[in-house]
């Protein structure tokens, strides 16, 4: 009877002439049926990917899977006892790792939650790895908020994670086929997800650019990461979705070349070459503790041309 009504409810909502403008679950339950032609009554699961195709898909991304797995084992930790498993899927909702226990991996492996598996909703319709991907943005679906009627046991709690070029890079999850996860249980694992995702994001980010400055903006609000990777130049080399939204800055790929001071707003940055020079006059008397014949030597100029420099920068001895 329950199969019966979800199906009938999943059917009238996709139906509905105004109720994909008013829900975002409907407006999912709608591309599901309607984009990617699925039956809520589907009882089929989803077909493996075969082991050197997953091998391949994995190779793919390898370095952002090896900065993500201390994350991910951190986060089973806090999540693997109550039931749940946590999933990392690539950019497509395929698979690519998980982590659940001895106890409960038959159980998930029922679901169709093992690694190959495909949970984009072109796949599974309205799930929380296929919804956040399709909307990059956190979701929770909570049992039966999903399409088909099959999922409806399951609460999926994900975040989206973003690449170094401000890209759609995977999505995490924590999955539980527990009756008593409750809504209110699911806001607390979700944002135990939207803050272990945004360490992925950070942690690749900084991972991506080894010889620059990570300049991280405090800025309220934002669901991402803000950094910023800042060469010896004070040019942007890098910034993360969030810093990219933050600052106006290229939304994904390569960026403009701009001085990192323009952007932070620094009136005390190196914006023209006299504040340049004065910076590097500063820099080199820091490093010579404030002897004058060591910084001039620091600098390759004479003695008497540093002094002469210091009083025409206002530099005091």
């Amino acid at each position: 009877m329950q199969s019966k009504l979800h199906v009938d409810r999943v059917i009238t909502t996709v139906n509905s002439s105004s109720a994909a403008a008013h829900s975002p679950l409907a407006a999912s339950w709608r591309r599901s049926a309607k984009r990617h032609g699925l039956d809520p009554s589907d009882n089929r699961v989803s077909e493996r990917l075969g082991q050197a195709d997953i091998e391949c898909r994995r190779e793919q991304v390898e370095r952002f899977m090896r900065v993500a797995t201390p994350r991910l084992d951190h986060l089973f930790g806090l999540v693997g006892l109550s039931g749940c498993g946590v999933f990392l899927t690539d950019e497509a909702g395929l698979v690519l790792d998980r982590r659940v226990s001895d106890a409960d991996a038959t159980a998930f492996d029922h679901w169709g939650l093992g690694i190959g598996s495909d949970w984009s909703e072109a796949s599974e319709g309205t799930n929380g790895i296929g919804t956040c991907l399709a909307e990059k943005r956190r979701v929770t679906i909570h049992r039966d908020e999903h399409f088909f009627v099959r999922n409806i046991g399951m609460s999926c709690l994900d975040a989206p994670i973003f690449g170094p070029d401000g890209a759609l890079l995977a999505a995490l999850d924590v999955s539980s086929a527990r009756v008593d996860h409750t809504e209110a249980y699911n806001r607390l694992i979700g944002a135990m997800v939207a803050q272990a995702a945004q360490a992925i994001e950070a942690d690749f980010f900084r991972a991506s650019f080894p010889d620059a400055r990570i300049v991280v903006a405090d800025c309220d609000g934002n669901d991402g990461s803000v950094l910023l990777a800042v060469d010896g130049d004070d040019l942007i080399v890098g910034a993360t979705r969030g810093a990219r939204r933050t600052f106006g800055l290229e939304p994904n790929g390569a960026l403009k070349m701009r001085p990192a001071s323009d952007v932070l707003g620094r009136g005390d940055g190196p914006a023209g070459f006299e504040k340049a020079e004065r910076a590097a006059v500063i820099r080199a008397l820091a490093r010579a503790d404030g002897n004058i014949s060591k910084a001039a030597r620091g600098l390759g100029i004479g003695r008497a041309t540093l002094y002469r420099r210091m009083k025409r920068l206002g530099i005091g001895e």
